[in-house]
């Protein structure tokens, strides 16, 4: 059963600068961050203990919710040196994963070469709680060339193919737990960095035809050239054609206690943890599980009455019958079941009694797992205060329970900006994004495709950023390059359906308009002893 939650109305959008755009105003709150967001690509929220705070991934390097009010972003340096103090800076690049626990914050970064996937190293502090906290860099892990067999386990090794480039080894996801940071990175693997000595390991996982691997039993090694060899396994991220296993690509991950979960393009594998810090391995895949499909994108607990679920967000991989959605199960995965079939799920957050998933159609959220209830896109219907996230996808989600906010609060990532809702039902947001200008006039993207950008129940919108703005009506006038009228409308910010200033591309006849120059008169008023006056933006449409 699926039901809609509040009235709103909104999308998410990459953002991009208007072109006219080469500088941001910034006001420097340390000597290694500055206010505000640089994008409005949010990809992942983190809480941080009992503290205000909330970590976010975003498409321009690490943020920081310091209150209800104030975020700042930290800089960037590309002179780091593996292993050691970054000095406050962080490497260049988005955000790929964030794990936190206690005073322990672990954060990876990627970005793109060549249109290849690279990663672009990780950093990790034990005290971010402090004013001053030390963070350490390391590059993205990779093997030595000749690196062949690798020590597991404390009781023997593993063969496996080296991994030697950052390129397709991305990290998309960390949790801490068991005294190690588990990051999985696609080509890279599942890997452990042990926050006693600060070293990295490679971490074998099932081969795709396993269903079990054991490694913490004497007799699955055997002595080969005075080494105890994991016998018949070879740990291999390539593609099934070429002799590895999907299996070996890592995605996701979740750790607690004695226990492992990490999802691959192959399914779900739960592991439990031995006294040497070998783990006992049991491989969950679709067509044999029911699991909607087996590349797996985010996992995550619930415990609730009693009765722990574990949840996950599973995407078709390989076989034409898998489909995307949620799978779960009530008993550690002896048994599975699914939801939202055919929905793209991107994370998974679980708390108490609720679940929320974070999708391309937007938030959904349910008490049972079979019952889904579907947000309206954020939007804060404050008069006057007007202002939506522009797309239905949700990257990410959190439930923040913390004494600060008085109350539940939930937080979303968007392509257009992160929201915070002080209720469960996403009755009213507030909404953070990147403010390149406070007091520039212009609209983004620019150019502006409608049938692209900024999509939301079948229209694209371009938005205007007016600055101040104190009357209530903002007319609109749009002009082609001939100087012709094609459209009006007075949008009186009054209204809670009102939203942001958009235009869909379309002309009085609802049609839209053809590709060209267009120049947009915005008349009001910036200040309350001002009668309203024309403002003049220019806009390129490109279908």
């Amino acid at each position: 059963m699926i039901t809609y939650l509040a009235a709103q109305e909104t999308t998410a959008a990459k953002f991009r600068l208007p072109n006219n755009f080469s500088s941001r105003k910034t006001v420097s709150v340390s000597d290694t961050s500055q206010t505000g967001l640089l994008s409005n690509v949010i990809s992942e929220i983190r809480l941080q203990g009992d503290t205000s705070w909330v970590w976010l991934g975003t498409g321009r390097g690490l943020s920081r919710v310091k209150d209800s009010l104030n975020i700042e972003t930290f800089f960037t340096s590309t002179d780091l040196t593996n292993g050691s103090s970054t000095g406050g800076y962080f490497p260049v690049g988005g955000v790929s994963a964030i794990a936190v626990k206690g005073d322990t914050v672990f954060v990876a970064f990627a970005s793109s070469e060549n249109d290849f996937p690279i990663g672009k190293g990780v950093v990790y502090t034990a005290n971010s709680a402090t004013e001053n906290p030390v963070w350490i860099y390391y590059d993205q892990p990779v093997d030595l060339a000749d690196a062949e067999t690798f020590p597991w386990g404390g009781i023997g090794f593993v063969q496996g193919l080296p991994i030697t480039v950052a390129q397709y080894n991305v990290t998309y996801d960390a949790s801490i737990g068991n005294g190690y940071v588990w990051i999985t990175s696609w080509a890279g693997g599942l890997r452990r960095y042990k926050i006693s000595d600060g070293s990295w390991e490679r971490v074998p996982v099932p081969e795709d035809d396993q269903l079990t691997l054991i490694t913490c039993a004497d007799s699955s090694y055997e002595l080969v050239d005075g080494k105890n060899i994991l016998k018949n396994f070879y740990m291999n991220p390539r593609d099934p054609i070429d002799g590895g296993n999907h299996n070996h690509k890592a995605f996701s991950v979740l750790s607690y206690n004695d226990t492992i979960w990490v999802g691959t393009a192959n399914g779900i594998n739960r592991g439990i943890f031995g006294s040497q810090g070998c783990i006992d391995w049991q491989h969950y895949a679709y067509p044999f599980e029911n699991l909607t499909g087996n590349f797996v994108v985010s996992i995550a607990r619930q415990y609730w009455n009693g009765q722990r679920i574990i949840w996950a967000a599973t995407m078709n991989a390989d076989d034409p019958t898998e489909q995307r959605g949620v799978s779960y199960t009530l008993n550690d995965g002896d048994t599975w079941y699914t939801a939202l079939e055919g929905e793209r799920v991107y994370n998974v957050h679980a708390q108490d009694s609720l679940v929320f998933a974070a999708s391309a159609k937007g938030l959904w959220k349910s008490k049972d797992g079979q019952n889904w209830a579907l947000f309206k896109p954020a939007k804060n219907v404050t008069p006057l205060q007007g202002d939506e996230t522009i797309s239905s996808e949700v990257y990410s989600v959190v439930l923040d329970e913390r004494a600060y906010y008085n109350g539940p609060v939930l937080w979303i990532g968007t392509g257009d900006g992160v929201a915070r809702s002080a209720d469960l039902d996403g009755s009213n947001w507030e909404i953070y994004r990147a403010d390149y200008d406070p007091e520039k006039i212009y609209a983004y993207p620019n150019p502006f495709s409608p049938n692209s950008h900024n999509v939301l129940d079948g229209d694209g919108y371009v938005r205007f950023h007016l600055g101040n703005v104190v009357s209530p009506d903002v007319e609109m006038a749009v002009y082609n390059f001939a100087m012709e009228n094609v459209y009006n409308v007075t949008l009186d910010r009054r209204n809670p359906e009102t939203g942001a200033i958009k235009w869909n591309g379309k002309d009085s006849n609802s049609r839209l308009v053809d590709n060209g120059v267009y120049f947009i008169k915005l008349k009001y008023s910036q200040n309350l002893n001002a009668s309203p006056s024309n403002h003049w933006v220019k806009l390129i449409v490109v279908k």
